[in-house]
């Protein structure tokens, strides 16, 4: 279990640092919203700092690979919420700001909840095997739920179209999780060749692709710590509940197991909402500078 939660912080960290470097890229081609997605892709490939960002993505999707390997997707998942924390950081040092009490508080609560959900017995149970029937039976489900949320996000203003794009990339990620834990168990033990006639590998490649379009959007539509936060938080749940219905995993019913998920994640969701509202990531775009009382003005990358 801790080997599995070091790799998978490391995942966070990588992931936080790509979408730092991607956001500021996907501002800059796309400041006016104007963009359209085919000419967006094509203008964000041809940038240096888009692409190291995609680099750095590329080994923290790598090593999130890893870790479900070894690690079941209801444990491995809940630890990228300290995507969000790492993002703050790295952004704090870049604009040259020091963190205050809300930052503070706000990766306490955070670092306290994760530590309770992995102490506590049965809080995060391990995953069983794999019902691809079951999986197979609620991709209907999420299909239509995104469609539903594509459908709202053109009628909203920025900050609100931000967070719905990056909870749609949150729902691709943690599709994206289960059937990389699906593909890598293949390669390992069936081989290449089998793995090429399954239909997993496919469908990975469809979660990774239109995560990665929705999560540069919603960095274009609005502040960065919407869509963080958005993802962040939408990223574990789906993936716990696809980890109940397609792996098996036991629906915690004890008590200390009970409690250990309501404080567990009443903690996680009280740090993100703090860090969310964090001046050190308050911003709208690369023409608008962020101030902040006693603080120069400064830009996140």
């Amino acid at each position: 279990m801790v080997g599995v939660a070091f790799i998978a912080v490391a995942a966070a960290f990588l992931f936080a640092l790509a979408a730092v470097l991607q956001a500021r890229a996907a501002r800059t081609v796309d400041a006016k919203g104007e963009v359209d997605v085919a000419r967006f892709v094509h203008r964000l490939v041809r940038d240096r700092g888009w692409l190291l960002g995609w680099l750095t993505n590329l080994a923290g999707f790598f090593t999130q690979t890893i870790a479900l390997h070894l690690g079941s997707v209801a444990v491995v998942q809940p630890l990228l919420v300290l995507q969000l924390l790492f993002t703050l950081m790295l952004s704090a040092r870049t604009v040259h700001r020091e963190m205050g009490w809300r930052e503070w508080v706000g990766g306490l609560s955070i670092c306290a909840g994760l530590a309770i959900l992995l102490s506590v017995r049965g809080a995060l149970p391990p995953g069983g095997e794999a019902d691809r029937t079951r999986l197979l039976a609620v991709a209907p489900l999420v299909g239509g739920t995104v469609v539903a949320l594509a459908l709202g996000a053109m009628y909203r203003r920025r900050v609100a179209r931000s967070i719905v794009l990056g909870t749609e990339a949150g729902i691709f990620f943690a599709c994206g999780a289960v059937l990389n834990k699906l593909t890598s168990d293949d390669l390992i033990h069936r081989g290449v060749a089998a793995t090429a006639k399954d239909w997993v590998g496919y469908g990975l490649a469809i979660a990774t692709v239109a995560g990665f379009l929705l999560e540069q959007r919603a960095f274009a539509a609005g502040p960065l710590p919407a869509a963080m936060t958005a993802m962040t938080i939408t990223n574990p749940i789906v993936s716990y509940l696809l980890a109940v219905v397609g792996f098996g995993v036991a629906v915690p019913h004890t008590p200390p197991a009970l409690a250990g998920i309501v404080t567990g994640g009443v903690l996680l969701y009280f740090g993100a909402g703090l860090l969310a509202h964090s001046p050190l990531l308050r911003r709208a775009g690369p023409s608008e500078p962020c101030e902040a009382p006693g603080v120069r003005t400064g830009r996140l990358p």
